[in-house]
């Protein structure tokens, strides 16, 4: 049954059709980029459900990220030290069981270390599927394969919590892990029938008495997990005002210095930081470190924004970024296109300008803008993510062998990743700190000596009388009201200084650009 399904799926002579290869292994990635951001609407049920409290349930989202990050830029020796396909099966397999255990969960500690279980399956399927794109594309057609990835990896996280909430509401926060099942089933399938390594894979190092690498895995582990668990709980733990935050900053620095010393040392590193050298994978990691920097932040900005000062449900929150989905996937496949004739340096730079104008536009947002308003700079916003996510990645292994591809997608999505943590450990520091800054600001207006702070309180003094509230009552109610107010035009001030800030931060990358290459696409391979 099987066989005739993968010999309908091939081509008349033998070979198969690339454009399958490539929807094969986005199924995987698809879910696994979900699961970077389903859980977060569904953590006050999971707390609920398994007597946890708010602070313990967060673990739910560190642990997946920490062991996320770990095995990252592990995957590509992974790859090379057994074959890529088994590699990648190997994490589907191990992704779609932890899922299911993780909806079995009957406490809060078995949830977590399934989804520490889930997070080490996940961190190896983007990059194999960046790698096996590559391999499978000649560089001419690499941006339209890049396309179906970047829908994947783009629009995933923009709808994960709205999908979150609403199984959640209708079903059981364990759907959100069930989900995985079936799809991890069908990718394990498909993978196995159609995918195979390229020749130069095909000598396996674990067979050829290979030295591991165990100083370098464990210095790695021990300072990117450091550093998930600062980025994650700082801003809650008051940063290095904690002892438990000291701990880990030590931990961390320890880990990444000593983890860089050592793998410049090594002859097969399990992270080959030498391929920084190449100046346009360089440049290109920095982009999308930037770009994961400003897509998550921001994702998280303005469903906290709608729903915190608007007044908006989680779901409609949600559906407020749906629409800039959509035009991600629309205009994926025109900067596929795009990719092949205009230079990378360009639609890179074009992007970042697009992004920063709507980052600037939200800039301009105040405590009466009406849906549309959202919805409209949410869809430039994703207009210009589009044309950043494939042109960085076309633009990164342009100039690098098809040896070190593996090596090099581990650390590009690493880059993505850690900007993504240290986005929106920014934007939650930044928001509740700025907060209290203009509070302090607008409260100088609010005193005795104001006629308009007066004119309020006596006017809504007034309106809650006339309503039926004795004179007593309705002054305290009528402070409290004033002071509602200032609280809010604060955080709204502080939302704006975000989105300034996440606009410069586009805005800075385009001088890099200029000293990155134009990859050559005329011999429709990459120049070693």
């Amino acid at each position: 049954m099987l066989q005739k399904i993968a010999s309908k799926l091939r081509r008349p002579d033998g070979t198969i059709n690339p454009w399958v290869i490539a929807v094969t292994v986005t199924l995987a990635t698809f879910m696994e980029v979900l699961d970077t951001s389903i859980a977060n609407v569904a953590l006050p049920h999971i707390a609920g459900n398994l007597s946890a409290g708010a602070d313990e349930s967060t673990w739910v989202l560190t642990s997946y990220l920490v062991s996320n990050a770990i095995v990252l830029p592990l995957s590509g020796w992974f790859s090379g030290l057994i074959g890529r396909k088994r590699f990648y099966m190997t994490c589907v397999a191990l992704f779609a069981v932890s899922s299911f255990l993780c909806g079995l969960a009957p406490s809060l500690g078995a949830l977590v270390v399934c989804r520490i279980l889930q997070g080490a399956g996940g961190g190896g399927l983007q990059p194999s599927e960046q790698a096996i794109l590559n391999d499978t594309f000649p560089l001419e057609k690499r941006g339209m394969a890049f396309a179906v990835y970047g829908i994947a990896v783009v629009v995933a996280p923009t709808i994960g919590p709205w999908l979150g909430g609403w199984i959640t509401d209708n079903y059981s926060w364990r759907w959100i892990f069930y989900i995985n099942v079936p799809v991890g089933i069908i990718s394990l399938i498909l993978t196995s029938l159609l995918i195979s390594d390229p020749p130069y894979m095909k000598r396996e190092k674990l067979k050829a008495g290979f030295r591991i690498d165990y100083i370098g895995i464990g210095l790695i582990s021990l300072g990117l997990g450091s550093m998930q668990i600062i980025l994650d709980k700082g801003q809650r733990e008051d940063w290095l005002s904690s002892r438990f935050i000291d701990v880990f900053f030590v931990l961390m620095i320890v880990g990444l210095v000593a983890g860089v010393l050592w793998e410049l040392r090594e002859k097969e590193p399990v992270v080959d930081l030498r391929m920084l050298k190449n100046r346009n994978f360089a440049i290109s990691t920095l982009a999308m470190f930037f770009l994961g920097f400003v897509l998550y932040s921001s994702t998280v900005l303005i469903p906290q924004f709608l729903q915190e000062l608007m007044g908006y449900t989680a779901e409609k929150a949600g559906l407020a970024l749906s629409p800039g989905g959509l035009v991600i996937m629309l205009m994926m496949p025109v900067v596929g296109v795009l990719v092949s004739k205009i230079d990378t340096r360009y639609l890179i730079s074009f992007g970042c300008i697009v992004c920063a104008s709507a980052l600037f536009m939200m800039a301009g947002w105040n405590l009466n803008i009406d849906y549309s308003h959202a919805v409209r700079a949410r869809m430039l916003q994703s207009f210009g993510l589009a044309f950043l996510f494939i042109p960085i990645n076309v633009a990164a292994f342009a100039y690098v062998a098809k040896e070190k591809t593996n090596m090099g997608t581990g650390i590009i999505n690493l880059a993505r990743n850690v900007g993504a943590s240290v986005g929106i450990a920014t934007v939650t520091t930044m928001l509740q700190r700025r907060s209290q800054f203009h509070q302090s600001q607008l409260m100088e207006h609010v005193n005795t000596l104001s006629a308009a702070f007066h004119s309020m309180v006596n006017g809504s003094q007034a309106r809650l009388i006339a309503a039926g509230s004795t004179a007593a009552h309705a002054s305290v109610q009528a402070y409290g009201r004033v002071y509602g107010l200032v609280q809010r035009q604060a955080a709204m001030l502080a939302f704006i200084d975000n989105f300034k800030m996440l606009g410069v931060v586009f805005l800075a990358v385009i001088p890099a650009l200029l000293f990155m290459r134009k990859p050559k696409a005329a011999s429709g391979m990459p120049v070693h």
